[in-house]
């Protein structure tokens, strides 16, 4: 994938054209008695001069390919007019102090703001255009004390998940040389009712025996108080010792009780809880060993949990923590039939419950009791993204998007009611051609799945048309309708976009996420494979029109879709992607991923892996689609390693040309993590070539 340089003439690659030579090793594995081959085992080390070579070269190639596409400038122009937006984030209330992000149209990142008031002067409290010269320095958590006067936020190299912390003090903007902790990586600061400290989550740097595989079994939780040494901090939680589980901690906000989490992959959750006006009071396990997950809001000595435990659709209990055995939980809101519990928690003295039926959104209030007090009130059939309110707070905040309605921000009173227009996205487009319809189809295996589709509403059903299809399913995520701006030059030049909820999300509760897991996982890539089918069988698009694009979780669906299902698509983009799920476990943050796909460690599980596992299963000879890998230099959460190896190989089973005139190639994006850049200017970049790549693939005009 380097070496040679691509020439695209007019519709069609250079015949001549030839990827890069890719040696391949003669190494097979005896995995529980199967041999499996694994040729490109050494691409799998980035700190090699070889390895690193290759992928420059693979970089150039894809990317002279990319230069080389007709219309790219306009779609590069037309997709700087949509990303670089004025917008404002719902605002967090501390004390008297108000924060929140900010985009500007004239800066490559969003800024963190804060003022004293609702009316106060808005002042700048950390620009992250200015944390280094090259903008490769992000801004991740941020955490105001819950007077306000203090942030712990963290700093991140590349983008990536990799995190410092440091402290400021927000009213003169002073950064504290003392208290900065390396290993914040999953620190998730709570802050004393005082501001004197914080818990925090922290794990120990890379070395010899702590590699990213085993990094999560050595998380602890510490507490840090404010102008100390870190590396005094005392030890809260010991380490679990088991990579498979996330721990973390969160403390009430009138300093009460600590609550610890160990998160056993996406399926179970351990609690744990301590009461902090005891002195050297243990922790005491409040649910454990339980095959459920369970989330913890305390507001004036009440734990409400949230959780799927009989109730796969969720539900929620009241309980005293001073007696907290589990016979003496209440029920407050029950699970129901057809809606799913998505999130809840405790703002201006009321619970709220944001739900979802039928992959789309609802938002409640209810009393303390669970009782349900109204419903608010929502612009049409969409997605709210999240609530923000403070429990103490009368105001709350929440989000609103769709596929045709740009972002929005209202405004309500937990006690009043209502729901007002605080801020709305200004985007340079016009949502009226389109329309948004929500079908239903058969999987093969007879279950029924949803899927969105976006379209123009006098395009004919002739088959005709470009469709984009996408999706994830895996680890309760739920793909909702929600608002992209880099989709609508897609639509503008005549495309379709098709997003269904394949089982493995959380759409309709954790039966469904569990029908996509594990030994379950094919059950992924059939949904989508039915989704493909749907579109062509109702004349929506046919093969040759067709392009898919998915990441991480949803690289390894575009994987599996593209070795199962070659005959159905024309081009892919497979971003960020895990698709060697054999070794999957032994890199990045893979073995806590291990209770959503098992291990080839076991026997059982292997098995089900080595049953469609992507890298594997590629075949010389066969007639794939035209392919664009995205990969990211600084991912620290899915290896690149995968789409290294998965590159090599399906250049090698073209014959080491784009046969049919597909090309496979591999673009690296520099300074960027497993979510991406954060510069305007990468965004517009990265799907500027997406969509170039695949518009040219379907014969479609920018």
């Amino acid at each position: 994938m380097r070496i040679a340089i691509l020439v695209l003439i007019t519709a069609a690659v250079n015949p001549s054209m030839k990827y890069p030579e890719t040696r391949r090793d003669a190494i097979v594995d005896d995995v529980h008695g199967v041999k499996i081959a694994d040729p490109y085992r050494w691409l799998e080390d980035a700190s090699k001069p070889e390895v690193k070579a290759w992928m420059a070269t693979q970089d150039k190639v894809a990317r002279q390919l990319i230069a080389t596409l007709p219309g790219r400038d306009k779609l590069a122009a037309r997709l700087k007019e949509l990303f670089y937006l004025e917008s404002v984030s719902p605002p967090s209330h501390f004390g008297s102090r108000f924060f929140y992000m900010r985009t500007h149209k004239d800066k490559e990142k969003a800024i963190l703001y804060w003022k004293e008031g609702p009316a106060g002067e808005e002042k700048v409290l950390i620009d992250p255009n200015t944390l280094s010269a090259d903008g490769s320095t992000s801004l991740g958590i941020w955490v105001p004390s819950w007077d306000g006067k203090t942030l712990a936020y963290g700093l991140k190299p590349n983008n990536s998940d990799e995190t410092i912390l440091h402290v400021m003090d927000v009213a003169s903007g002073k950064i504290s040389e003392v208290d900065v902790i390396p290993g914040g990586k999953y620190a998730g600061p709570s802050w004393t009712p005082k501001g004197d400290g914080f818990f925090y989550t922290w794990v120990p740097p890379l070395s010899e025996t702590v590699t990213p595989a085993e990094r999560p079994g050595f998380a602890e939780v510490r507490f840090h108080p404010l102008g100390t040494d870190p590396a005094a901090d005392k030890i809260i939680h010991e380490k679990t010792g088991n990579p498979q589980t996330f721990l973390g901690a969160q403390a009430s906000k009138d300093g009460h009780w600590l609550v610890a989490y160990v998160q056993h992959g996406w399926n179970a959750t351990d609690v744990y809880f301590k009461d902090l006006r005891k002195k050297d009071d243990p922790w005491h396990p409040f649910v454990v060993g339980k095959d459920a997950q369970y989330s913890l809001d305390v507001y004036q000595d009440v734990f409400y949990v949230r959780t799927n435990e009989g109730a796969p659709r969720w539900r929620v209990f009241r309980v005293d923590p001073r007696q907290p055995a589990r016979a003496a939980w209440k029920e407050i809101v029950a699970e129901r039939k057809d809606v799913v519990l998505e999130s809840s928690g405790v703002a201006g003295g009321r619970l709220f419950a944001q739900t979802m039926k039928n992959a789309a959104s609802g938002l409640e209030v209810r009393g303390l009791d669970g009782k349900l007090i109204r419903e608010l009130p929502l612009p049409g059939i969409g997605s709210v993204t999240g609530v923000v309110g403070d429990e103490d707070q009368d105001d709350a905040y929440f989000s609103f998007v769709s596929f045709t309605t740009t972002p929005r921000i209202f405004k309500t009173s937990m006690k009043s009611g209502g729901a007002a227009l605080w801020a709305e996205v200004k985007v340079p487009v016009d949502t009226t051609p389109y329309s948004v319809e929500q079908v239903w189809y058969p999987s093969k295996d007879g279950t029924r799945i949803s899927m969105f589709i976006v379209r123009n509403k006098a395009a004919a059903k002739d088959g005709t048309t470009p469709f984009l299809l996408t999706g994830y399913g895996g680890f309760q995520v739920s793909m909702t309708p929600g608002f992209s701006a880099g989709l609508f030059p897609w639509l503008e030049a005549g495309g379709g976009y098709a997003l269904p909820n394949l089982r493995g999300g959380g759409e309709y509760g954790e039966e469904w996420h569990k029908a996509g897991m594990r030994e379950n996982k094919q059950n992924v890539f059939d949904d989508f494979a039915a989704a493909a089918k749907y579109l062509i069988d109702n004349k929506y698009t046919r093969p040759e029109k067709l392009a898919i694009r998915g990441g991480s979780n949803g690289g390894l669906l575009m994987g599996a879709a593209v070795t199962q299902h070659p005959e159905l698509f024309r081009a892919v983009i497979c971003a960020v992607p895990l698709l060697d799920m054999v070794r999957y476990h032994l890199f990045g943050s893979g073995k806590t991923w291990i209770s959503e796909y098992g291990s080839a460690e076991n026997p059982t599980e292997f098995g089900w892996l080595n049953g469609y596992s992507p890298y594997q299963k590629v075949k010389q000879g066969t007639s794939y689609p035209a392919l664009l890998m995205m990969s990211a230099d600084s991912d620290d959460r899915v290896d690149p390693m995968h789409a290294r190896k998965m590159t090599a190989a399906l250049q090698w089973a073209q014959g080491g040309a784009p046969k049919d005139g597909r090309p496979v190639v591999m673009r690296i994006e520099k300074h960027s993590g497993h979510g991406g850049a954060d510069l305007v200017k990468q965004a517009v970049e990265q799907s500027t070539d997406a969509y170039a790549f695949l518009m040219h693939e379907l014969g479609m005009k920018p």
